[in-house]
């Protein structure tokens, strides 16, 4: 069976983020670039389905700037097979992603589509549902463990209240927890290999679905700066600041 799994260009986590000065939204320009790190355990994902001869193919899928074929050349040094580009130049939002990945699905046809929960650098956590919902499809959220069994997925799930087990149906839809896996690290070979593999591409508006956004970004600003400590001799002291500061 295909697997499908989306990938999203995001700003490294390892970067620290600066905000435009004009506050308009988060500053791109010369920082570096990489795989969302919940994506990373997607794929990883997918392609141990694809070793343990569950998946026959992966097909990693970007939606963003033509930048976002770097990604995509990830996801071929960690072992996918084919890869599509749905091109634009806009900051897409939740709904219309799911939009797009759902047409991709529709002419892909594959049986299990694997995104990460969320992007690090909108935290929105929207996509997976919304393409579940939109597929008619199982879903199984914050997959921190998958079993695949008779044509069906044994997931573990964690939830607020601890860890919960649910077996789901396919074709379905598998948003992915950190604590999935550990992501590969592509050898050099494999990174000369993939960026020589096409990539096939698409036009976002060729897909016929209104992108308009439905939120408006009114102003982006960076959190206050902490405080600067105090250190205290001992505790009645600790106790002292804390009365002064109301905190007792």
């Amino acid at each position: 069976m295909k697997v499908l799994v989306a990938v999203k260009r995001v700003v490294d986590y390892n970067v620290r983020i600066r905000v435009k000065s004009d506050g308009t939204g988060v500053d791109k320009d010369n920082v570096v670039m990489s795989m969302n790190p919940f994506d990373e355990n997607s794929l990883e994902e997918a392609m141990q389905m694809k070793e343990a001869d569950v998946a026959s193919e992966v097909i990693a899928v970007s939606i963003g700037d033509e930048k976002s074929e770097d990604t995509l050349r990830s996801a071929f040094a960690m072992g996918a097979d084919r890869a599509i580009l749905i091109k634009t130049d806009v900051e897409l939002e939740p709904l219309a992603i799911a939009k797009l990945l759902a047409k991709v699905v529709e002419q892909e046809s594959p049986q299990v589509a694997i995104l990460g929960k969320q992007a690090i650098d909108d935290d929105s956590n929207q996509t997976g549902q919304m393409l579940s919902a939109m597929l008619g499809w199982s879903q199984g959220t914050f997959a921190s463990n998958a079993e695949h069994v008779d044509g069906a997925i044994n997931l573990t799930r964690e939830t607020d209240a601890g860890l919960e087990t649910i077996k789901i149906t396919l074709p379905a839809v598998i948003t992915t927890d950190l604590r999935l896996n550990t992501p590969r690290l592509p050898k050099l070979p494999a990174i000369m290999k993939a960026k020589k593999k096409p990539i096939e591409t698409h036009e976002a508006d060729s897909f016929g679905i209104d992108l308009a956004p439905r939120l408006e970004v009114v102003s982006v600003a960076a959190p206050a700066e902490r405080a600067a400590g105090i250190i205290v001799a001992n505790a009645a002291e600790l106790v002292e600041k804390l009365k002064e500061a109301e905190a007792l």
